[in-house]
């Protein structure tokens, strides 16, 4: 892709998203993801209803007046985006591939998390971390992290959830708010993410294309593994093929929903079909009440 394209598209994913971040999800946003507790603020003089345990002591003695602290939230944070770029995000059926799903995603948190004064870092994992970016606020990080993500080459195909999560949490010492963007067609990374969940605050994002879950009935057609390389021929005009492949996919989902349960990880699930507006604000408002 040319640099004047490249541009191009960053602007359009901009205008796209950050109108989003500024008219949906900035309250939602603020409401979901706090920051890491109070910070002490002024002292001012106590008035009636205030709770006594505010009361400074030494400031109450020197002025022979009771004086109170105030306290306000300690509102910055680190946000962390972790973005698969195996070959199996370069699918869909319908609006867009999961991969360019996972960009606008992206774009919409970093705008939200910069309006909250929040840092922003990606990092970029196939079955390996092909790249990582450290955490920086302002709108030219951004931009460079949708510029990446829209031009970005894995230099690998395959997925490997459980080397990004280790290498995630040893790079990110301090506790931060963490995504992770991903089909999760991958196995084997509970363990991983457990560890994750409990030194950050560590959200799933499961992108999906619906062809993915039902098969349509087209006849006898090839199906190639974007990360393996196989080639397999399937007869969808059979309707036991079908039921059989949604039961599968169905089993797969109730597995994952299952791990994210068991992990303390909230999670949604956004199809490359429809808006992700939708499944976004629910999640935020979901976690907004349980705070």
């Amino acid at each position: 892709m040319d640099t004047k394209e490249l541009i191009k598209k960053v602007r359009k994913i901009e205008i796209r998203t950050r109108g989003l971040s500024n008219q949906i999800f900035s309250g939602e946003y603020h409401s979901a993801f706090k920051g890491r507790g109070m910070a002490f603020s002024e002292v001012r003089e106590y008035q009636v209803g205030d709770e006594i345990r505010t009361i400074d002591w030494n400031v109450t003695a020197r002025f022979n007046h009771p004086y109170v602290k105030e306290f306000e939230e300690e509102r910055e944070m680190t946000v962390m985006l972790l973005v698969d770029v195996s070959a199996s995000g370069n699918f869909g059926t319908t609006n867009q591939q999961k991969r360019e799903l996972a960009t606008e995603l992206c774009a919409v948190l970093a705008f939200s998390a910069i309006q909250n004064n929040d840092k922003v870092g990606i990092l970029f994992f196939s079955d390996r971390v092909e790249k990582f970016i450290p955490p920086k606020k302002g709108r030219s990080h951004i931009l460079m992290i949708i510029r990446e993500l829209i031009d970005f080459q894995p230099a690998h195909p395959g997925t490997d959830i459980a080397e990004a999560l280790r290498y995630f949490t040893g790079v990110i010492k301090k506790r931060s708010t963490a995504f992770l963007m991903s089909d999760f067609m991958g196995t084997g990374f509970e363990k991983e993410l457990k560890t994750a969940n409990r030194k950050h605050d560590l959200v799933a994002l499961r992108l999906y294309d619906r062809r993915e879950e039902e098969l349509a009935d087209l006849g006898l057609i090839p199906v190639k593994d974007a990360e393996s390389g196989q080639l397999r021929w399937v007869n969808t005009g059979d309707k036991k093929v079908r039921l059989a492949f949604k039961a599968a996919a169905l089993e797969r989902n109730d597995q994952l929903d299952t791990l994210f349960r068991r992990s303390g990880v909230d999670f949604a699930r956004l199809g490359t079909h429809e808006p992700y507006t939708k499944p976004l604000m629910t999640l935020f408002k979901r976690r907004g009440a349980k705070r």
